[in-house]
């Protein structure tokens, strides 16, 4: 495929949107941040990218919240909503879109997407009973619940609700999703949560309420034609992948108008590539690969290409949760290493590649978070840049940099590297930048250029390992751009402009407490 035909695929890539009922914790930081990475590694090789994210601000969590803060619903969300946005500017994320649920265009393409399923015959009306957790919210059957509780948030009561209610025909699509995950044998990733979501589909599907009575919880979006009705929130929210794109003015003529973001990155046709990518946690399975597929069957609306799913963050042992009250802010990790580094922002975003699986649960703690720093940025990344920049610095001439310069741009990126990230497998590939580190490390300990460059007939000998040194060092800080795009940019500057750090990139932690 020549460059000029890769430029032209379409690569759209969404965060689920977290709930605004609480301060983001790492959970959300590393969701945003490793699609970040994806996104900018699929700029690099040519794609056309849109990497959206946003809020999710209906429910009946949000409105028990408004209410403990004696605030109407829509102050309570503005001003949570703000912390989530800050939070994309602290960690550098290059999203395109940031989508609220309560945004005019995501009402409106909420509306028109009800709209076009009701139409197609997938709507109907019903009385019906359920247990249902507010945490999750998501109906819960008796086979989901420990000790009459839903396991995932057992510090509250499930709700009993009895009312009249719409319901989506979710049985209906039964078929045509095993025919999906047949067609697309990768639809999910890993496997294993592949297997989990075929054999929760395998075992019958039920059709699902899709909304509330407007007289027990109003904040909503309006259910069109019924006043009596707000939208479940589910319903509402996953709709926002495409909201996102201005699918409220998108009209059927302009399937192919580069204009409108949803025929663009959404279609499929004209000859053009397109790769739709959800990325979540493990307990939006079902939602995002089985419910909400099934919605845009209703609408007619092509199918996701991918869904990544991704374990939870544990610390000490028990699942971070905001509903338990264990997070870690994101932050405070910032607050507490702005002392130590420049980059505090990317000592997170860091741990949270390196440290966490790709698709497992994993456990992170501050003390796991400070032995990442000390050993992986202190002693290995940062220790590494500046002894190599000191001598090169005394002992390279501009010459040997430009040299240095031209021959690096002629070389590839690690391909095992490329394949990991488009594997969507981020651990593996962070992995590959450290291990570079380590062997670069081994080189200059068995050669000593340190040693050699004060021997007068060695001193040839010391620069052209220098060289060698310098190159693998810029190599090292191109595969670290997508992680650490700040300290990789630094790192080519300082080795560009022949010069040492004025101090080290990352301090030592004396006590960090």
């Amino acid at each position: 495929m020549t460059e000029e035909n890769k430029i032209k695929e379409k690569f759209y890539i969404t965060t689920t949107l977290p709930y605004v009922n609480a301060e983001p914790h790492i959970g959300f930081a590393m969701e945003i941040i490793r699609a970040d990475v994806i996104a900018r590694a699929k700029r690099a090789q040519g794609y056309d990218v849109f990497f959206n994210t946003g809020t999710d601000e209906h429910g009946q969590k949000l409105y028990e919240g408004a209410l403990k803060e004696n605030l109407t619903p829509q102050e309570y969300v503005d001003k949570n909503a703000e912390e989530f946005q800050k939070l994309i500017k602290a960690f550098n994320i290059t999203n395109d879109g940031f989508i609220r649920t309560t945004d005019e265009k995501h009402i409106k393409t909420a509306e028109k997407f009800w709209n076009i399923c009701n139409q197609n015959g997938f709507i109907y009306k019903k009385n019906y009973q359920v247990k249902y957790c507010v945490g999750c919210e998501l109906e819960k059957q008796d086979s989901e619940l420990v000790d009459e509780k839903c396991p995932l948030h057992s510090n509250r009561e499930l709700e009993l609700i009895d009312e009249e209610n719409y319901f989506f025909a979710w049985s209906k699509f039964e078929e045509k999703l095993k025919d999906l995950y047949k067609e697309n044998n990768t639809f999910v990733t890993p496997d294993f949560r592949f297997n989990e979501i075929k054999s929760f589909v395998n075992s019958g599907l039920q059709d699902f309420s899709i909304s509330r009575l407007k007289s027990k919880m109003s904040w909503g979006v309006p259910v069109p034609d019924d006043d009596n009705h707000v939208m479940y929130v589910w319903f509402d929210a996953l709709t926002s992948y495409i909201s996102t794109l201005d699918f409220d003015i998108f009209k059927d003529n302009d399937v192919n108008a580069e204009e409108n973001n949803f025929a663009k990155y959404w279609l499929q046709g004209d000859n053009i590539k397109r790769e739709v990518v959800q990325y979540c946690g493990k307990d939006n399975l079902r939602q995002q690969s089985a419910m909400w597929q099934g919605m845009l069957m209703a609408a007619n609306i092509p199918a996701s290409t991918k869904i990544v799913i991704n374990g939870f963050i544990i610390s000490g042992g028990v699942k971070m949760s905001k509903s338990l009250g264990n997070v870690i802010n994101p932050f405070e990790i910032i607050e507490k290493y702005k002392n130590h580094t420049d980059y505090a922002e990317e000592v997170l975003r860091f741990v949270l590649c390196h440290e966490v699986s790709s698709h497992e649960d994993s456990d992170v703690t501050m003390d796991s978070i400070q032995n990442a720093y000390t050993a992986y940025l202190q002693n290995g990344i940062g220790n590494q840049a500046n002894r190599i920049l000191k001598l090169s610095s005394a002992y390279l001439s501009s010459d040997d940099i430009k040299n240095i310069l031209e021959k690096a741009e002629q070389e590839k990126m690690n391909e095992k590297y490329l394949k990991y990230l488009n594997d969507f497998k981020i651990n593996e590939a962070i992995k590959i930048v450290t291990e570079k580190v380590k062997k670069l490390d081994e080189y200059i300990q068995s050669t000593e250029p340190f040693k050699l460059i004060k021997v007068e007939d060695k001193k040839e000998e010391a620069k052209e390992i220098l060289r060698n040194c310098v190159l693998d060092l810029l190599s090292i800080g191109h595969h670290l751009y997508f992680f650490m795009p700040r300290t990789s940019m630094d790192m080519y500057n300082y080795i560009r402009e022949n010069k040492m750090p004025e101090k080290p990139l990352f301090n030592r932690i004396v006590e960090l407490n």
